[in-house]
């Protein structure tokens, strides 16, 4: 099926307006980024609590964030869990600022001291009345003797963040419950199931295991390129793939959506969608190679020929994911949101670099090696 008769666009020749295009879209996403700090790291690689709320009847979502904004939490993940009849709830909210915060002051208030000479010191420390100071010396100590809890003047900047994350999410938990429960309680009872905390710890092990997911996947798309077609191939369909996850967690961190493993999920879809498109124009090119003869000149009608050839089938493609990404951006819910976002943005950016910078990359690569 074709949804284009027969093209002739010269991709090639304008290959130097398609940088320029995509030099400022990096930029716009590289300040973006530097402006807000980096990208807006969600739940996953922040640390965070999960309390899980099962009703006896089919909780209203809109009714359970309105309880929660009227106590400061209205920006907390609300979704549904589980099948449909279970009526169970999952509300995610962040700890890590204040947990930091205050880590943070009693790491420095040690370093300023050298070291606590009693437990009683803790009150002097700014916000530990949020966390409760009975809590922090049921968990800490100064004594070698006491085994069972945690000497304080040993452990390290996280695992006092975890300490802290442990005690707040058990009040934060607390709060969510009564706030429901004043809300929906009488006409929707409720239990809490369970209450999880995602560490520091645990999320730095995510950050690690996110960036080596990404990293690992373009240097396998490297080698494979490179070992089924040649070297240069490979270079200009990695430039490609970095130049789509640029912009794309540009685009996020413009919309002020959150880096999540979905989103992590979405990003790698991505490396896969855009490569795909990718290799199908290199056949093509390494179909028509055999086909002509060699040079310089040759190689510029060679190129613009396998991408025209192929742009009916990429165009199809495209529009026809393009379709039930939309589809799941306007309908799927705000779970889903981020999600799809960037697999809208994955897809617009992956057609785009698959006609535009990987083949003119492959052609900018080639030049010095055939003659004039």
């Amino acid at each position: 099926m074709r949804i284009l008769g027969e093209t002739n666009i010269d991709f090639i020749r304008w290959r130097k307006i398609a940088f320029i295009i995509s030099g400022v879209f990096i930029a716009i996403s590289v300040t973006s980024l530097v402006i807000k700090g980096g990208p807006k790291l969600g739940l996953d690689f922040t640390g965070g609590i999960e309390v899980h709320l099962q009703f006896e009847k089919s909780p209203s979502i809109g009714d359970i964030r309105s309880a929660l904004s009227k106590i400061g939490l209205g920006s907390a993940i609300i979704q549904r869990y589980g099948s449909k009849g279970e009526n169970t709830v999952l509300v995610r909210y962040h700890l890590e600022k204040i947990s930091e915060k205050i880590a943070s002051r009693i790491m420095d208030y040690r370093e300023k001291k050298g070291k606590f000479t009693s437990l009683e010191e803790l009150k002097e420390i700014r916000g530990i009345e949020e966390i409760g100071y009975e809590n922090l010396t049921g968990i800490f100590t100064l004594k070698e003797e006491e085994s069972n809890k945690i000497n304080l003047n040993k452990a390290d900047r996280e695992t006092i963040v975890s300490v802290i994350q442990g005690i707040n999410s058990q009040h934060m938990a607390d709060k969510i419950q009564k706030a429901v429960e004043k809300k929906l309680g009488k006409e929707n009872p409720f239990k809490v199931i369970s209450v999880n905390l995602i560490g520091p710890k645990v999320s730095k092990e995510l950050q690690r295991s996110a960036i080596s997911a990404i990293l690992f996947a373009l240097i396998a798309m490297l080698v494979y390129i490179g070992w089924r077609f040649e070297f240069r191939f490979a270079i200009g369909a990695v430039v490609a793939l970095i130049h789509d996850i640029f912009i794309s967690i540009g685009a996020l961190s413009l919309g002020n959506f959150e880096l999540t493993l979905p989103v992590i999920a979405a990003l790698l879809t991505i490396v896969g969608y855009s490569l795909n498109d990718t290799i199908v124009i290199y056949d093509r090119i390494r179909e028509n190679m055999k086909t002509f003869r060699k040079g310089r000149a040759l190689l510029k009608k060679i190129l613009n020929l396998s991408i025209n050839q192929s742009l009916s089938r990429t165009l199809i493609t495209s529009l026809t994911t393009l379709f039930v990404v939309v589809v799941l951006f306007i309908w799927g819910g705000e779970p889903l949101r981020a999600f799809t976002f960037t697999l809208l943005i994955g897809v617009i950016v992956g057609t785009y670099s698959s006609d535009f910078i990987a083949t003119p990359v492959v052609y900018a690569w080639s030049k010095r090696s055939y003659k004039r």
